[in-house]
């Protein structure tokens, strides 16, 4: 079955606001329809595009030409599309935003635990993976080393002095909860699995306790969220893990 894509006739480029200097995106995916309908929408926002039918021949891109970012189809013909992200990671930070009509929640996990740094079903609309896009670029781990404060909406994250504010009042966090918030931001926009925020919190060797997870959410929301039954900043990503709002 071919994957639809919904496109152009129903989104506008005007008033789209893109990074100064896209890059270059490597689209992997064997499916030359949804190439096709893809490679002009993130043209016309300034992005250059490489294709690649194989895992094989992107992971030789990657080596010679190299590029900015990678959208990835989980179903290739020659290897597992979650083989190319584990090699893609033995050597490179590059953002990798995973695209496949794979809707299985493991599958999601795997992918994401491996290092990819969001994932979008197919069909899928444009305009959410352009968003997709510009969020992982943005908030590559390597780019966000140096930055010293977050910012979105009436949240901010001072990272010099491990203080947070909302609506311009201090809010006080538990360590834990503050270490909570301090991962989700370096991965702001984009979602971070239950097995991420463990590792993060409790290190490599923590056994996965996704109860932990939530009750540990459940009292972040309650100090950031206006309301913590309808969050608006920590948001819920069903069967995968938690995505923070991206930053302003």
């Amino acid at each position: 079955m071919v994957a639809r894509v919904w496109w152009w006739n129903s989104y506008s480029v005007e008033g789209v606001k893109v990074l100064p200097s896209p890059g270059n995106v490597l689209s992997v995916d064997d499916d030359q329809q949804l190439v096709r309908a893809l490679k002009p929408a993130v043209e016309a926002l300034g992005y250059s595009v490489s294709v690649a039918a194989t895992g094989k021949t992107a992971l030789e891109i990657l080596a010679t030409e190299g590029c900015d970012i990678v959208v990835l189809d989980l179903g290739l013909p020659d290897m597992d599309g979650k083989d190319v992200i584990r090699r893609i990671r033995e050597w490179s930070n590059i953002p990798i935003v995973v695209l496949s009509a794979r809707d299985i929640e493991e599958e999601k996990v795997v992918a994401l635990d491996l290092g990819a740094d969001d994932y979008v079903n197919k069909p899928y609309a444009v305009g959410e993976l352009l968003a997709r896009l510009r969020a992982a670029l943005r908030g590559r781990e390597k780019r966000f080393s140096n930055r010293t404060h977050f910012r979105a909406g009436d949240l901010e994250i001072n990272f010099a002095d491990r203080k947070v504010h909302l609506q311009g009042g201090e809010v006080r966090l538990t360590p834990r909860e503050y270490d909570l918030l301090y991962t989700l931001a370096r991965h702001a926009g984009r979602v971070v699995t239950h097995r991420q925020i463990m590792t993060s919190i409790r290190g490599v060797s923590a056994q996965m306790d996704p109860q932990f997870v939530r009750v540990l959410v459940g009292q972040l929301r309650q100090k950031i969220e206006l309301d913590a039954a309808s969050p608006k900043i920590v948001l819920t990503e069903p069967g995968l893990g938690y995505r923070l709002i991206p930053e302003d």
